[in-house]
């Protein structure tokens, strides 16, 4: 059954994890597992601290060349009455504003403890929601 835009958004906001979904320069689709947070309606994400193989990750040089974006969010049970999945289209941007960025990390480390201990000094990612929606098995995830 297809869910309105109210309980997408509330099945975004209290999801662990998304896949984040961008353009490449060329194209072709881009699909990253992130760790997330939603204020109002705006999705954050930070590169963090962790190992990356380059500091200019894909998504990053993806969301300079076009700004479509999505947030995917779902959940899986062998029981699929348990199914849904719930998605935030809107557009990215590189958040340049330093009190929007400070909401941002402060956003991400309330919902994840283990960025307290990580760097969130390097860039942070908006998706401006523009459209929710989402699907689930019984209606009501």
């Amino acid at each position: 059954m297809r869910l309105d835009a109210g309980a997408a958004r509330v099945c975004v906001e209290n999801a662990a994890i998304g896949r984040l979904a961008t353009v490449t320069p060329d194209g072709r689709p881009h699909v990253v597992p992130v760790c997330f947070a939603l204020v109002v309606d705006a999705v954050y994400s930070a590169v963090d601290g962790k190992p990356k193989a380059s500091p200019a990750l894909q998504r990053l040089v993806n969301v300079r060349a076009n700004t479509a974006a999505a947030l995917l969010v779902d959940r899986y049970d062998d029981d699929w009455s348990q199914l849904w999945w719930a998605r935030a289209d809107g557009l990215a941007r590189l958040v340049d504003d330093e009190s929007e960025r400070a909401v941002a990390v402060g956003a991400l480390r309330a919902k994840y403890p283990q960025y307290l201990e990580h760097a969130l000094d390097d860039a942070v990612l908006a998706i401006d929601v523009r459209a929710w929606s989402g699907w689930a098995a019984t209606g009501s995830p």
